[in-house]
């Protein structure tokens, strides 16, 4: 059996999709203010720059993967003018039943009745070239085959067309010491006290180390099948926008 981490645990491949279901299990319904609280309200301003460079036209055909509670596709739907514009098509997917659930009924608390499917992103159920744009924000560090995934959403996405992987990245030197006592320290206390849930909130911090930093994951898109990759670095590393495009 191969192995994978979670976290910095050692696993069976099998094994860890159950693992990761059962942290977004345990923190789909206060996922949306430790968000606020994890990332200061950053979190919004990350999502909003990663819009703009969406830059979502109306008629457009959007998936966004691991959408979790759904304020991307919400955003997404707005942009398309989806339920006005014939052609408009916007998906919120996720892997994990508990999140799509909470997303869609948070969008429907919106008047939003937006497709909701639930896969795993490493066999994405589209065709060949069917979007305009493809999303995943802070989900990527979640799946096993981050390669195979990454090569689906190439796959899905039409040539012109943009996959955007906002995912969490190593920070500059002079704030990794400060960001390392805040991530095992400040986070997994949060979690306690707001979610009843410090492993998971360790698990979080420890994910997010274990993840490609900003240079490797353009590697890993370009092999992945992105002809194009552009790298944004926000927030002093801590975050990362990736934007890769196939011809």
């Amino acid at each position: 059996m191969s192995k994978t981490h979670f976290g910095y645990q050692s696993v069976e491949e099998t094994e860890k999709a159950n693992k990761v279901a059962e942290v977004f299990h345990s923190v789909a319904m206060k996922y949306d203010i430790m968000n606020d609280l994890m990332s200061m309200g950053m979190h919004r301003l990350w999502k909003k720059f990663t819009l703009a460079q969406a830059n979502v036209r109306p008629g457009n055909k959007v998936l966004d993967i691991a959408g979790g509670t759904g304020d991307l596709a919400a955003a997404f739907a707005k942009a398309a003018q989806w339920g006005e514009h014939p052609d408009a098509e916007v998906w919120l997917s996720d892997i994990n039943a508990s999140m799509l659930s909470v997303g869609r009924d948070r969008l429907l608390d919106r008047g939003l009745a937006l497709p909701s499917i639930q896969f795993d992103a490493e066999k994405i159920p589209f065709p060949k070239d069917h979007f305009d744009i493809v999303s995943v924000a802070f989900g990527l560090r979640n799946m096993t085959h981050k390669e195979i995934a990454l090569a689906e959403m190439a796959r899905v996405v039409k040539p012109g067309g943009k996959v955007l992987v906002l995912e969490f990245s190593k920070p500059d030197a002079m704030l990794a010491p400060i960001y390392d006592v805040y991530s095992f320290k400040v986070l997994p206390w949060l979690g306690e006290k707001v979610a009843k849930d410090a492993a998971s909130y360790q698990y979080l911090a420890e994910s997010i180390r274990m993840h490609p930093d900003a240079e490797a994951l353009k590697t890993m898109m370009l092999q992945a099948g992105f002809d194009q990759v552009d790298t944004h670095r926000m927030t002093g590393g801590i975050v990362a926008l990736h934007i890769g495009i196939k011809y």
